[in-house]
């Protein structure tokens, strides 16, 4: 399983790299506003240097398909392990997939394929040469279905056709969504730095270290004490 961040904030993108734990960055132009970034460009050049050579996700504003062929290769420009977000279908309903095909067979742009709600929208997206198949797996709970049954369907049918599309399973809205995406064959979880916070922690390992360290000072000072009688 692979970690992305989910986050544009390069203090904590850098603390959890320090950490060993960042595979890839996932940003978008909200969460760059939301970490004080002011400018796309720049903020996406700064993630990208930061990471290299993990991937960015960097997303498109747009519903037209030419809008959005032109915003990739714009953004593709800026660094080499930038990776364009282009959604399954735009806010009307029309397909985006041959946006993906073209950027990925033809431009060799890689293309993260994002808001995907369903099983046929992840397959799909694979079929036309999607590098990432983002599902958003709190949405689909959100609708009352099951995200666990649908990533592991869409795992389960890249393995058996040999698609070469990872599964990046995003919007979660706990730390527990970690574990339920990991155990449903999820290649990449894209996590907001607060849930690593609480994925990592443990009331109870927090205990634990306490008494261990409580113990070996007294055992500390115990054997200080045996040393000293044995000198005299």
């Amino acid at each position: 399983m692979k970690i992305f961040l989910d986050s544009a904030n390069a203090s904590e993108i850098r603390k959890w790299l320090d950490e060993g734990l960042v595979d890839g960055v996932t940003t978008n132009p909200s969460i760059m506003l939301n970490d004080g970034v002011y400018d796309l460009e720049r903020g996406a050049r700064q993630i990208a240097e930061l990471i290299s050579p993990r991937p960015v996700s960097v997303e498109v504003t747009t519903n037209d398909h030419e809008e959005m062929l032109s915003q990739a290769r714009t953004f593709s420009r800026w660094a080499l392990n930038i990776v364009v977000k282009i959604p399954v279908i735009n806010e009307f309903g029309v397909s985006s997939l041959r946006v993906v095909r073209r950027l990925e067979e033809e431009e060799n742009i890689r293309v993260n394929v994002t808001a995907c709600l369903s099983y046929g929208q992840a397959t799909l997206a694979a079929k036309v040469g999607a590098t990432y198949v983002s599902i958003f797996a709190g949405r689909v709970s959100d609708e009352g279905h099951d995200a666990s049954r649908l990533i592991r369907m869409t795992a389960d049918w890249l393995t058996q056709w040999g698609y070469k599309a990872e599964i990046i399973v995003g919007s979660i809205r706990e730390a527990i969504n970690i574990q339920d995406a990991s155990d449903a064959g999820a290649h990449i979880i894209t996590v907001p730095p607060q849930f690593l916070y609480k994925y990592v922690d443990h009331k109870y390992s927090r205990d634990t270290v306490r008494g261990f360290n409580a113990d070996a000072r007294k055992a500390l000072e115990r054997m200080g004490e045996l040393r000293a009688q044995v000198k005299t």
